[in-house]
């Protein structure tokens, strides 16, 4: 018997209207999202359009939400990428609706909605909250290293910015006298009213590049300024601490160190080490629950250390829940004296690390880190070192299906602001993902 075949007939009309719904198969990432942002309060995105009479109609912020949200959930971050998969990808066909925004209009949705995005992703921890889904038994908080959108090759030294400023000038003294010469020779011959008195190109890039290192220069000595105020330092000292305790600063006020770096692409971005040695990155905080797994807080700063960070991060996790967790574990980046302090004082049980794993305990002086000390000796404790051992696996699988799973490694945008709006966008993508995993339905 010959061989049959199913039809196959490329050029058969549909001869029916097909619904939207059909072109996906049911429980879909795209189904999911799509009616999670359904369910949530977007009232603040098209607040921004109400009233305002354009003349052209903008694309629903529904639609646009939607979109972004999948694209960061699928692994799909550009805007380019978003608005060619939202003509060739029937996931983004279907959230779209057949809309098809160009790069550029998604690019700008995404940047002018900053402060609304960082709304959805508190709104979605609390309803899981109400739901039951956060029980904030144990809770990890941990930071992790995420590249800026900036090259670090297009960072400079203090140090060399001096020296830069000092090169240019010259040059651009030089450059000014040929031009001068070649004017009065010029307009010997042709008159002062000739075509063509305008700057030569080399002069004009010259006084450009200088324009943007003095900039650079500035931002680096306020921000010397402002850490020498909060050490205590005046105009004035003439490098004496006060009180004339301690030895002499090496530095005047408010000068940075030659080693000082800024980059000329993203100023709020900064160099700082990670698994492929420095990069420019920014230090992204998260605070995850044990037993679901969901990012209940987070946060994000220009600064490499996470000294510092841990307060501001239980803060934020009473902010979006409404309470606090019953243990909090961190590892020894957080772990300051005036931190493990105030948390003795608001009665928040924590495990916090002292130093590296595997590391012989150093001997803690109890007089002068009475704190360090209490908490070392709670580590030892059976109890204690059964908390501390959950703490890698709470925070870093979270970590992993952003960096690994979807291959969010570098940020689209640049600008501290906008650079955490974009952290927010991206926890938000996995916290949905986990609730689909979790099979909780926001219908």
């Amino acid at each position: 018997m010959p061989t049959t075949y199913r039809p196959y007939l490329p050029e058969q009309m549909v001869l029916l209207p097909q619904s939207l719904s059909e072109w996906l198969p049911e429980g879909h990432l795209a189904h999911f999202v799509g009616d999670a942002i359904d369910a949530l309060d977007l009232g603040a995105f098209y607040a921004r359009y109400a009233g305002d009479g354009r003349r052209r109609q903008p694309f629903d912020p529904l639609m646009m939400v939607k979109v972004l949200v999948y694209g960061y959930a699928s692994g799909v971050f550009s805007s380019r990428k978003i608005a060619t998969r939202m003509q060739e990808d029937v996931a983004f066909r279907f959230l779209g609706a057949n809309n098809f925004p160009a790069h550029r209009t998604i690019r700008e949705f995404r940047q002018l909605h900053v402060k609304e995005f960082s709304s959805l992703f508190v709104e979605v921890v609390k309803l899981a909250k109400e739901a039951g889904l956060i029980k904030l038994g144990r809770l990890g908080v941990d930071g992790t290293k995420v590249r800026a959108n900036a090259s670090k090759h297009k960072a400079m030294g203090y140090g060399r910015m001096k020296d830069e400023e000092i090169r240019l000038k010259g040059e651009i003294e030089n450059l000014l006298k040929q031009a001068e010469a070649v004017d009065a020779v010029e307009d010997a011959e042709h008159g002062p009213d000739r075509v063509g008195n305008e700057l030569p190109d080399e002069l004009q890039r010259r006084e450009s590049r200088l324009r943007v290192i003095k900039e650079a220069k500035a931002r680096l000595e306020k921000r010397q300024q402002e850490q020498d105020q909060e050490l205590g330092r005046k105009p004035d000292d003439k490098r004496r601490p006060p009180n004339g305790r301690g030895p002499d600063y090496q530095r005047d006020f408010g000068v940075p160190h030659d080693q000082a770096q800024e980059n000329f692409t993203d100023p709020e971005s900064r160099i700082m080490k990670t698994q492929d040695g420095f990069q420019q990155c920014f230090n992204a905080q998260a605070a995850v629950d044990e037993g679901s797994l969901l990012i209940v807080a987070n946060d994000l700063g220009n600064n490499a250390s996470d000294n510092g960070q841990l307060l501001p991060m239980l803060e934020k996790i009473q902010s979006n829940t409404g309470a606090l967790p019953d243990m909090v574990l961190a590892d020894a980046g957080y772990a300051s004296e005036k931190t493990l302090l105030e948390l003795e004082n608001r009665k928040i049980a924590a495990c916090v690390a002292l130093g590296r794993e595997g590391k012989s305990d150093r001997k803690i002086d109890a007089e002068k880190y009475p704190a360090k000390a209490r908490m070392a000796e709670r580590l030892k404790t059976p109890e204690g070192k059964a908390h501390y051992r959950r703490r890698k696996v709470i925070p870093e699988p979270v970590f992993g299906w952003i960096k690994q799973a979807l291959g969010f490694r570098r940020f689209s945008m640049r600008g501290l602001e906008r650079v955490k709006a974009e952290w927010d966008l991206i926890c938000l993508a996995v916290n949905l993902k986990r609730l689909r995993t979790l099979e909780w339905s926001f219908a």
